[in-house]
């Protein structure tokens, strides 16, 4: 099979390598010309993944015609909130019965759509030919050849079948399912939850307050979850506990160690500087918590995330916020 990845960061370079090890002919795209050079001349992108060895099948261009000819999948792995535009101008090379897998974690601003419905709007594909790949998957681990497994869904079980078959190898275990919406916002929340975790991290708190916001954390992502259809099933699952688990305890989660930096008391700029790369949660954070209050789900940790990154507030006005709600039940339905 030829596949093409979009995307040349630590996430879509790994995954183009998983694709490459499991038989795929791959083309990594990306913009910058010596990322591409480094990959093609050295086997190795020294820039995102240092010392890792990329297999023999995988090569690297800023063509997109040349990247997208003939490709049967084509994978995105590029910042959520640039996808629309970065997309846009690709759709004219495109092969007719591609397959479309989004690795993106995200809700688009402005629109609140999720990444699947982004890339089956802007490339005119319909729903049952886009994937979405999500679960406790860290780039450098999975580089690593480290053990591993993830969710391959899409709303046909062929499609997920042909993803899954795809990406399938001796250290990447995919498994299917059909609750896009319910893996989508798995993946675009926890990273908003790691952002919590890290700024309770940051300010000295230690493992029964990491703990309390994991938990709440996921009942915060099943209420979303259950208010827009996803299975229930899915929140315990992989794509839920599983990555939730991965980016909220990870020194590799960028969102997680964004937020250490801004519970040490850097500022939002500073705090991304010092993190490198995209931590996808700083612009998701506010597009979640409008779905959110579209639907009429509580969910204040994001806001205590939103206000805190976006509004000023500072974290310890965050923490006493949170302590000081009102007292209820456990349950996942209760407070909605």
């Amino acid at each position: 099979m030829t596949a093409t990845v979009l995307g040349s960061g630590a996430w879509g370079t790994t995954f183009a390598a998983v694709l490459a090890d499991a038989g795929c002919e791959v083309r990594l795209w990306g913009r910058n010309p010596e990322v591409a050079a480094d990959i093609n001349a050295t086997r190795r992108n020294s820039a995102y993944l240092p010392d890792i060895d990329l297999p023999a099948g995988l090569t690297a261009t800023t063509d997109a015609a040349q990247a997208l000819a003939g490709a049967q999948l084509v994978v995105v792995a590029i910042p959520s909130q640039s996808a629309r535009a970065t997309l846009a101008p690709l759709r004219e090379h495109l092969a007719e019965d591609v397959v479309a897998v989004s690795l993106m974690k995200g809700v688009e601003l402005s629109t609140d759509r999720r990444m699947s419905e982004v890339v089956a709007e802007v490339w005119g594909l319909p729903l049952d030919r886009v994937a979405v790949v999500s679960g406790p998957n860290l780039a450098r681990e999975i580089a690593e050849h480290q053990p591993t497994a993830t969710v391959v869904s899409a709303t046909d079980e062929e499609t997920a079948r042909f993803v899954a078959a795809a990406c399938s190898s001796s250290y990447f275990r995919p498994y299917t399912n059909s609750d896009v919406v319910g893996v989508e916002l798995c993946g675009a929340v926890k990273n908003v939850i790691a952002l919590a975790v890290g700024i309770a991290q940051g300010r000295g708190f230690g493992y029964n307050t990491t703990a309390t916001v994991i938990t709440r954390g996921l009942v915060e992502i099943t209420r979303l979850g259950l208010a827009l259809g996803a299975d229930a099933e899915t929140f315990s699952g992989l794509a839920g506990m599983g990555d939730l688990v991965a980016t909220c305890t990870s020194p590799l989660s960028r969102n997680h160690t964004l937020g250490k930096h801004i519970g040490r008391g850097m500022s939002l700029d500073e705090a991304v500087a010092a993190t490198g790369g995209t931590a996808e949660g700083v612009k998701s954070c506010r597009s979640v918590l409008e779905l959110a209050q579209k639907v009429g789900v509580d969910m204040p940790i994001t806001a205590g995330v939103v206000a805190v990154l976006h509004e000023g507030m500072p974290v310890d006005d965050m923490a006493r916020g949170l302590l000081s709600r009102p007292q209820k039940s456990e349950g996942v339905t209760s407070g909605r």
